[in-house]
């Protein structure tokens, strides 16, 4: 078991190890999305200002037709792209699209996830100077485990957060993770030190075995579930 709370001493570290690794990588990133105005996470599609479940279906569909029409017309607005992804990304956790007990994408999920993957790729072809990280982040999870599970994307995605925020610990756990998931051992092992390096001294040690432990699981066969041809 990764994070053993029966031994002495490591109860506080480990509730920043799930801080770095289960917030970052789980409910956190899907119900909140991350930073003040990424109006992109499933809570603000969910919430919707305070709109009844299906009046927010029918806003956030009506946005996507939307942002469709005016990609159609101007193919090389790089903000419509972004902006088509991440109406896109809320309708898919909408409804019995996630599953809120397992939190994960449902395969309903996963196919609408389908078309938010090639409005993104859409959006990154058109090599904006700044990606909006606001949205890659969303992307790290619609590419993790708990969507689409395309390891390689989700460490593009990351990398991208982590570019444009400052240094943390847990910016940088989070991509070692994805990395090894993807196979990229040596970018991981590059992101974990970082992680270690940026962490409290006294919670190093515990976050370096961490990490270790999440590079043994992930080249025990984290990369087949991928289907994606992006690497890092």
């Amino acid at each position: 078991m990764l994070f053993d709370l029966r031994a002495r001493g490591r109860r506080r570290a480990i509730k920043v190890i799930y801080l770095f690794l289960a917030v970052l990588m789980g409910g956190g990133l899907v119900f909140f999305g991350i930073g003040g105005n990424t109006s992109g996470g499933l809570f603000d599609a969910i919430s919707g200002n305070g709109g009844g479940g299906s009046n927010v279906d029918d806003r956030l569909t009506k946005q996507v037709e939307r942002y469709e029409k005016r990609v159609q017309t101007s193919p090389s607005d790089a903000r419509a792209w972004a902006a088509l992804t991440r109406a896109q990304y809320q309708v898919a956790g909408l409804g019995a699209n996630y599953d809120q007990n397992a939190g994960t994408f449902t395969e309903k999920g996963k196919k609408a996830l389908v078309k938010v993957e090639r409005s993104w790729d859409r959006y990154l072809a058109l090599d904006p100077p700044k990606p909006d990280s606001d949205l890659a982040a969303l992307m790290v999870q619609a590419f993790s485990t708990t969507g689409l599970s395309r390891p390689p994307k989700a460490v593009a995605a990351q990398e991208i957060v982590v570019d444009a925020r400052p240094p943390s610990a847990g910016l940088y756990a989070t991509l070692a993770q994805l990395a090894y998931q993807a196979g990229q051992s040596r970018k991981g092992d590059l992101a974990a030190d970082k992680a270690v390096s940026l962490a409290p001294k006294d919670q190093r040690s515990v976050l370096k075995e961490q990490l270790q432990q999440l590079k043994t699981a992930g080249s025990g066969g984290g990369t087949g579930s991928t289907t994606s041809s992006s690497s890092g």
